[in-house]
């Protein structure tokens, strides 16, 4: 396979080849930014940050916490964890991403956590998404995108233009 999954076996191939290219995929699926900006190395259970809007006011944005597997067993421990990492990150919420289908018990898991209230509605504050459920078009139950406030591009300064550099002939 070459270039982005468009299938669950493409999704397979490209987790065996390279998970953090299948985590970076994945995470892109719910509109989440990877951790560090694409880097390698030790994520602290953080594979990317959707950043959604709680309230009316430009300041009411929270966190989501956005764990990936890519592996065909995951376990319940690996759900706890995710809880964990949520309060060590003070996330609103967790969205679990795995190809393997969920057990009953790593949904009950998820479902102990709770709900998170919002000016848009009462969410699950943990949730569990197959890439299975991503490809078939299915969204995770969370409220609106906070993108503008947590991605503002640096304003344009205003009567400075571009300079060409002199060249010494």
């Amino acid at each position: 396979m070459h270039g982005t999954p468009r299938d669950l076996d493409g999704a397979r191939d490209l987790a065996r080849r390279d998970t953090y290219q299948f985590q970076w995929w994945a995470v892109s699926l719910v509109d989440a930014v990877p951790q560090g900006g694409q880097k390698k190395g030790a994520d602290r259970g953080i594979g990317g940050i959707r950043w959604v809007r709680t309230g009316p006011n430009t300041g009411d944005i929270e966190k989501v916490i956005v764990s990936v597997k890519g592996g065909e067993n995951v376990s319940v421990p690996q759900a706890r964890d995710l809880i964990g990492t949520m309060e060590r990150a003070q996330a609103a919420g967790g969205l679990f991403l795995t190809l393997a289908e969920p057990t009953r018990e790593r949904r009950r898991e998820a479902a102990g956590a709770g709900f998170f209230d919002t000016g848009f509605g009462t969410h699950p504050r943990v949730q569990i998404m197959t890439i299975r459920e991503l490809l078939a078009g299915m969204t995770p139950d969370l409220p609106p995108l906070g993108r503008d406030e947590g991605f503002r591009r640096a304003p344009r300064e205003r009567g400075k233009q571009p300079t060409q550099p002199k060249l010494d002939i």
